[in-house]
């Protein structure tokens, strides 16, 4: 899931990425290009009690990024709330998201 929330001066966008808990069993990471592709810099955190895994980011207004989300360090997955998709060098798709 992908939330977005314009900050009160309008220059940036909090985007607020969540996987449910059971989607990864040790660690999940959203890695773009907001953060050049960096899972330790993606890290996300497990909320128990909501049971999900989350990571929030701020980018500039009328900006686009590619990102995927890393699990268990191996496993890239793709968001289906993502703004579009392009094909990459690794012949899959990166998801794309415009704020």
């Amino acid at each position: 899931m992908i939330e977005k929330k314009t900050s009160p001066k309008g220059n940036t966008v909090k985007v607020t990425f969540t996987l449910p808990a059971d989607a990864a069993q040790t660690a999940a990471a959203v890695v773009g290009e907001f953060n050049d592709w960096n899972a330790e810099a993606g890290a996300m955190k497990l909320d128990a009690k909501k049971n999900v895994w989350t990571k929030g980011v701020s980018v500039k207004t009328g900006s686009s990024f590619q990102f995927r989300y890393l699990v268990d360090g191996s496993k890239w997955v793709n968001d289906e709330q993502a703004d579009g998709y392009v094909a990459n060098e690794f012949f899959s798709e990166n998801g794309v998201v415009t704020v």
